[in-house]
């Protein structure tokens, strides 16, 4: 990073759960910077969980000086919730923020003393380096804005080029987890991204500092900006079919791992397959943005779906899931209803083509459904 800014984020590696629904295999890490020139800025807060080591983060910073801003870029309690304490410190500080953050603040109990809303393009002058002032509304909350420092062509870029994890976690593999966190944290909002992106690029930039996750620098940035074009637009990152299951006793299972086998003799596309009952959703959600084409398997439940498919299909139609092939799979011994109610949440997404034949399986595979998944499996992969 540019001497100028100095990074006083906190990990919270003992943190299982992000938002009380992401699993982190790695914890997670809250952002925080402070730019320096004659004044000091800090920007963003973090969780009340890390309070005690961000103020002490400052102190060690800081040194003798005190800051003189306080720059609020998004008010989510996990960059908000150390604000209160921070004021507490440092009660001549000025905060500075959108409109509509200052129009929240009574929500969250937060009462500066001095406050600066600002507007797109407005500056922050500290003497010797400036913050540009970018509105970002909806990525991921209305409120939110960005800031970019000409002097160190760096962005601060709220909770976009995110990902799970403490600050070094997956060093090398930044993708990944940032792709999971991007999906189901602020994949529904693709549109205000992409204006997001567009404005970004305007500026010079050699870094950006997120709120979670690490900065990102040189190859990684470049890397950063291209995946989020794709993913802001919803377009196809991996050639690749993702066969999402939900079974019951098993037996739809094994069709959907029979499929699998079929489609890899026919293609090198990536085939992946995941147990909707066990393995991490959020997971399933990445991979289906990710890939082309989807294959939904489920058994019928209580002339409905397997509840299990019902959740993963009702997360992707929150998440604007779109521009996509989709097979289905059903498995009901005595009144498959579960490709009805597939067919019909899958509807109501947008520029979804649902493709033939729909497979109906009544308990297990028989030659006839067998021939039937070989003819879908002809469909997916012609």
């Amino acid at each position: 990073m540019n001497p100028a800014i100095k990074y006083i984020g906190c990990d919270d590696a003992e943190l299982q759960l992000f938002e009380s629904q992401y699993a982190l295999a790695d914890g997670m890490c809250y952002n925080s910077y402070v730019l320096c020139g004659e004044r000091l800025a800090i920007i963003d807060s973090v969780d009340a969980r890390k309070t005690e080591q961000w103020l002490a983060n400052i102190h060690i910073a800081l040194g003798d000086r005190k800051p003189d801003y306080l720059v609020l870029q998004h008010l989510e309690p996990d960059h908000s919730g150390s604000v209160n304490a921070f004021l507490a410190l440092y009660p001549d500080v000025t905060v500075v923020c959108t409109a509509k953050a200052q129009a929240m603040f009574p929500q969250f109990g937060i009462t500066p003393q001095n406050v600066q809303p600002v507007k797109e393009n407005d500056t922050l002058d500290l003497g010797g380096v400036h913050l540009q002032f970018i509105l970002a509304p909806m990525v991921h909350w209305p409120e939110v804005m960005m800031s970019y420092c000409p002097e160190a062509e760096t962005l601060f870029s709220a909770d976009a080029f995110g990902k799970f994890g403490v600050y070094h976690a997956d060093e090398d593999d930044w993708a990944c987890e940032a792709r999971r966190y991007y999906f189901n944290i602020v994949g529904k909002y693709g549109g205000p991204v992409s204006m997001v992106l567009k404005k970004a690029s305007a500026f010079t930039l050699c870094t950006i500092c997120p709120l979670h996750g690490p900065v990102l620098e040189d190859s990684k940035l470049t890397e950063a900006m291209r995946l989020y074009g794709i993913w802001s637009k919803y377009d196809v990152e991996t050639k690749g079919i993702l066969i999402a299951h939900a079974s019951i006793h098993g037996n739809t299972a094994h069709a959907a791992k029979e499929l699998a086998a079929m489609l890899r003799e026919r293609t090198t596309d990536k085939v992946v397959v995941t147990d909707l009952c066990r393995d991490d959703m959020a997971e399933a959600i990445e991979d289906a943005f990710r890939m082309d084409r989807m294959v939904v398997c489920a058994s019928s439940y209580d002339n409905n779906v397997f509840p299990p498919m019902h959740m993963f299909l009702w997360k992707l139609q929150q998440k604007a899931y779109q521009n996509r092939t989709v097979g289905i799979v059903e498995n009901g011994s005595w009144a498959p209803s579960a490709g009805r109610e597939m067919k019909a949440l899958l509807a109501s997404m947008k520029d979804i083509t649902i493709i033939e034949p729909m497979v109906t399986i009544r308990s297990t595979l028989n030659e006839l459904s067998r021939h039937e998944l070989s003819e879908l499996a002809k469909s997916l992969v012609p």
